[in-house]
């Protein structure tokens, strides 16, 4: 991530940029956080990490900046953009819809202009509705699909043409879900559409694989943006239901999906191709929460 005597700061860093500031701050390397969440700051606070002011003074002590908003964002974005640039820091700040095909190829043109070839791409982006099949609108399913499988499929796409132009390696790694191979009520369009991530995913490697692209997804079980250990009756149903069905019995954090993800892009995962990794403590299993049926009888 780091060469041992840099620094990095982590601003507005979300569960996933929490899990990256974790490892760095692991791995020993000097990590500055910025977050408008008391409760972020404070945690990663304990971990040791140095704590910023603002964006600015993040940006002003470090050498490598990370920053994580979200698609609602775009003006923030901007907002951090020009105080990271102020402060000599090399980025590409392109506003974009993974959906547009235009939108995807110029963002990874800009960004390549402004940071060098991409080696790693790992694709976030996601919208997960909750409705009943005989209550969702044909936009809310074309959205989810349009999102998270067309917009995963563009940004492979896009950046797989550029690694075989230029003739190198590359790592893809695309993020799915613990929900690809397990049905909910109210999830019809975004179950399948992560079923769709994982076969795409595994089509990819098998393209790309001669092209020295390794293509891989993660599949994360619940993540918070802290993690729950122990069910109780104040909490949410499904909360608690999903706890009582995770063999190792807690939610999953923003270190959990970090890890799995660098991984996969590393060389230690040199021979890994077409992997669906679940990092969900066991609730993928199946029926990780039913009584063993030893004793039931043939007839009741």
């Amino acid at each position: 991530m780091a060469r041992a005597h840099e620094s990095v700061a982590f601003l507005g860093i979300g569960t996933m940029g929490h899990g990256m500031a974790t490892r760095a701050l692991r791995a020993g390397i000097p990590t500055i956080v910025w977050d408008r969440r008391p409760e972020a700051t404070r945690d990663l606070a304990g971990f040791g990490a140095e704590v910023a002011e603002s964006p600015a003074d993040a940006a002003r002590r470090a050498a490598i900046v990370v920053t994580m908003v979200t698609d609602a964002d775009a003006a923030r974005l901007e907002e951090t953009a020009a105080v990271l640039r102020e402060h000599g820091a090399r980025m590409a700040d392109v506003p974009a819809d993974v959906r547009e095909e235009a939108d995807v190829e110029r963002v990874v043109s800009a960004g390549t202009k402004a940071l060098g070839p991409i080696d790693v791409l790992v694709n976030f982006a996601a919208y997960v509705p909750t409705t009943y099949v005989v209550d969702v609108t044909p936009d809310e399913w074309d959205r989810v699909f349009d999102t998270n499988v067309k917009g995963t499929m563009l940004c492979c796409r896009t950046t797989a043409r550029q690694m075989i132009a230029r003739g190198a390696a590359g790592n893809i790694v695309n993020i799915s879900s613990g929900a690809s191979t397990s049905a909910r009520a109210g999830a019809a369009h975004y179950c399948g559409s992560k079923a769709a991530v994982n076969m795409l995913t595994q089509v990819l490697a098998i393209e790309l694989g001669p092209h020295r692209i390794r293509v891989n997804a993660v599949a994360p079980g619940l993540v918070l943006d802290r993690v729950i250990t122990n069910p109780d009756e104040a909490m949410h149903p499904y909360l608690r239901d999903m706890l009582v069905a995770t063999p190792l019995g807690r939610t999953g954090s923003g270190d959990d999906i970090a890890s799995a993800v660098l991984y996969l892009a590393s060389d230690r995962a040199a021979f890994v191709t077409g992997e669906v990794f679940y990092v969900t403590g066991g609730a993928h299993c199946g029926r990780t929460h039913m009584a063993v049926a030893r004793g039931l009888p043939s007839r009741v």
